[in-house]
């Protein structure tokens, strides 16, 4: 877990758990919890092989393990008191919203932005033909230093959309030293592509109906197939979810955007006081 900060001395203010998407990390979040945690205290966690969270003995990287971890982040000693809200983006989503389904009353709301929660009949994908699986594979994964890597993503789709800050963070978070005074990335491009892989069977589109919680569906500008065309379908799925667009972003909205994103999420907690 990484705490990203939280109003100081006050141990009531509601907590903001940030859940991220494949292949990034928990500190991808600091932008926009730098503009949060003036009224929430923030934490992000880093999912199994992502960040500095390494795959547990014989783990999976099916994505009910990353509920898992974001209800033992919850559990963790130090995670803390006031009610607590999600924050997800793309497959960190998906992994509240399983979460949710598995401890009832864990959140007060949710706000996701555009979460893979696909039917599984109707998945796009299969096995043996996921584009997004065999590019992450395909990954560079080693740099000869952070500002190698950070000028590598900003001239290169799809992180060249991410605002400055956002890409920083991620590079500082995503990359370990070598012995030969390079970097490497701590997710591996093996991992990135098995997540990928699991997508069609995460079982995130079966627990929607689970939901009793106020539930915040966002979506950035069409971009033809993606998680953002399915994003209505989500929200009529649940028994409180609502619909937020926003054309002014893509795929990457919170980490394109932080400081609209941080209001939108903002108003959304506000308006759902324990």
């Amino acid at each position: 877990m990484h705490d990203l900060g939280g109003p100081s001395g006050d141990s009531t203010a509601p907590v903001l758990i940030f859940s991220h998407a494949t292949g990034l990390h928990g500190q991808v979040w600091k932008p926009m919890a730098s503009i949060l945690n003036g009224q929430f205290h923030c934490v992000a966690v880093d999912l199994r092989g992502h960040g500095l969270s390494e795959l547990p003995p014989a783990g999976t990287l099916g994505w009910s393990g990353m509920a898992d971890d974001i209800l033992a982040a919850l559990d963790g000693n130090g995670f803390p008191a006031g009610a607590c809200h999600g924050i997800g983006h793309s497959m960190g989503g998906a992994a509240l919203v399983l979460a949710a389904a598995r401890r009832t009353g864990a959140f007060r709301t949710l706000w996701l932005y555009e979460p893979v929660i696909i039917p599984a009949d109707t998945w796009p994908l299969s096995d043996t033909e996921n584009p997004m699986s065999e590019r992450a594979a395909r990954r560079r994964d080693r740099f000869d230093s952070l500002e190698q890597a950070y000028e590598h993503y900003r001239s290169k789709a799809p992180l060249d959309q991410l605002h400055p800050d956002a890409l920083r963070a991620y590079v500082e978070g995503g990359f370990a030293p070598t012995r030969d005074a390079a970097v490497t990335l701590r997710c591996r491009p093996s991992t990135e592509a098995e997540v990928f892989r699991q997508a069609p069977a995460s079982g995130a589109w079966e627990a929607l109906a689970s939901l009793e919680l106020p539930v915040a569906v966002v979506a950035g500008r069409s971009d033809g197939p993606g998680p953002g065309s399915i994003a209505r379908a989500i929200a009529e799925a649940l028994t409180g979810g609502i619909l937020m667009d926003h054309s002014g972003v893509g795929h990457f909205g919170p980490l394109e955007d932080p400081k609209g994103m941080a209001a939108d999420a903002a108003a959304w907690v506000q308006k759902h006081p324990w």
